[in-house]
């Protein structure tokens, strides 16, 4: 895409002069690798990843010269006033920049002073070939014409209207096939979900098992309810089934698993091991949570735990790790038979109801189709930020596909929190793995989110720096005193 002028040394895209003619008008397509589809969505914002992912993996550089925008519409097919739009999209992302007659270029990245680039937050991230603005402006114009405006600013009961559980139905069929809206209760997030199983299924003084790395969440919920936590052993495949009797007779009558794509590890529990853990828990007689935010992110995912267990799982899957945290709105399966009466009047006691604006745009997104465009938006751009960062980092060994978040294991030299120090110095923010482990002696590892960062540019940077800073060795902690 990018030749050498071997005389001056200086990178310029062929083709960059005026052109003239469609020959040279169709070099550009082959130079850019680019070609719009008729399933990689909104036209525009494909040639603006293009330019965005281009840039992220060292493809095109500051002052790169980008095609006219009559040629470049002519070389893909498309009109103009879709470049047109992609370069000003481009302009606003900060991509590229125009110097008057010289024509427009690949800008250089803009130095934000005191901006700490946040990977320590997991959150999906922007969807590939999407517009989010114009979804999320149709989608609410939607709720506001189908739905009574006072009641999206009401009270309503608790656990989400027949037409948000059947959404809910809907939004689980790939996982479960048919599900009965009577087993489904909606709440205003996972976090809250899980707190008010705890509360519902479990009395004071109780334990929860956990794998030793969880998420951090349960046992804040524990803790505040006046619950235990004990530590169940895993081995490759996860949770040691044998170690629910143990747990069982250390006063644990809830397991908690997080068992796609988990959070930290990224590891993901193979079917065999889910089906022995369902027999163990019935052997011992132990309800199991299941935590499973990232099923449909996750290609090829095993059936879940509430497959094997359904007479004993509740399974709890949230729209914030899968479309958008700002949706709020989360799924619980309850176990067949058994009524959430229990879990709704503990919901009640720290949260009423789920926003049921925010609910009702979920529900609009699932019904309508745009959810699923959205989910395979984000699967597109996970993947993505995968693949930049298995580019730079050496130590997070074999990703799932569209995973959000990696696990990196660090170098002898580096402790996890002299890591963590060591890039909130570098204006780099990750999280060290004590936040998800109980007790002394955590691995020596950091979990690094790819969602939240804004494209592949600040990404890759970010990166890079993060390879750079772990090839070093921590400084010597002497202070200069001035």
């Amino acid at each position: 895409m990018l030749v050498e002028d071997k005389t001056h040394t200086s990178r310029k895209v062929l083709g960059a002069e005026s052109i003239q003619d469609s020959e040279s008008a169709a070099r550009i397509t082959g130079q850019w690798d680019l070609r719009i589809t008729a399933s990689g969505g909104v036209r525009y914002l494909q040639i603006v990843d293009f330019i965005e992912r281009a840039i992220g993996e060292g493809r095109l550089v500051a002052g790169d010269r980008v095609p006219p925008q009559r040629s470049l519409a002519q070389s893909l097919g498309v009109d103009l006033t879709t470049v047109t739009r992609a370069y000003n999209e481009a302009r606003r992302r900060q991509l590229i920049e125009a110097r008057g007659a010289l024509g427009t270029f690949i800008a250089a990245p803009r130095a934000e002073l005191a901006r700490v680039v946040d990977m320590s937050m997991n959150v999906p991230p922007p969807p590939a070939g999407v517009d989010f603005p114009d979804l999320l402006r149709r989608g609410l114009n939607q709720v506001l014409l189908r739905s009574d405006p006072h009641l999206l600013m009401t009270y309503q009961l608790g656990g989400g209207s027949a037409s948000d559980r059947a959404a809910g139905a809907l939004w689980l069929a790939p996982i479960f096939g048919q599900v009965d809206t009577a087993r489904l209760v909606v709440c205003p997030g996972a976090q809250a979900a899980l707190a008010a199983v705890i509360l519902s299924w479990t009395r004071p003084g109780e334990a929860i098992v956990t794998e030793p790395l969880a998420y951090p969440g349960i046992r804040a919920a524990a803790a505040q309810l006046g619950r235990r936590v004990v530590v169940a052993p895993c081995d490759a495949d996860g949770m040691l089934p044998d170690a629910l009797a143990a747990a069982r007779a250390a006063g644990a009558t809830l397991a908690y698993l997080n068992p796609t794509a988990q959070n930290p590890t990224t590891h993901t529990m193979p079917a065999s091991r889910r089906a022995e853990i369902a027999s163990a828990a019935h052997r011992c007689d132990i309800a199991l949570l299941e935590d499973d935010p990232y099923w449909l992110l996750t290609p090829s995912a095993p059936p879940p735990l509430a497959t094997f267990a359904p007479e004993r799982t509740c399974y709890v899957a949230t729209l914030s790790k899968a479309l958008t945290p700002g949706l709020r709105t989360a799924y619980v399966l309850l176990p067949e038979g058994r009524s959430g009466d229990d879990l709704l009047a503990s919901l009640r006691a720290f949260a009423l109801m789920a926003a049921p604006m925010t609910a009702a745009l979920a529900t609009q997104w699932i019904r309508d189709g745009s959810a699923m465009q959205l989910l395979d938006g984000i699967r597109t751009e996970a993947l993505a930020r995968c693949a930049l960062a298995s580019r730079w980092l050496s130590g997070i060994g074999q990703l799932p596909p569209s995973a959000i978040h990696v696990w990196h294991r660090l170098p002898a030299q580096w402790s996890a929190q002299q890591l963590t120090r060591a890039a909130l110095a570098e204006d780099l923010r990750v999280t060290p793995s004590d936040a998800f482990w109980d007790g002394p002696n955590a691995p020596n590892a950091i979990r690094i989110s790819l969602g939240g960062v804004d494209n592949h540019a600040q990404l890759s940077l970010a990166l890079r720096k993060l390879a750079a800073l772990l090839e070093r060795r921590p400084a010597s902690g002497v202070e200069m005193v001035v």
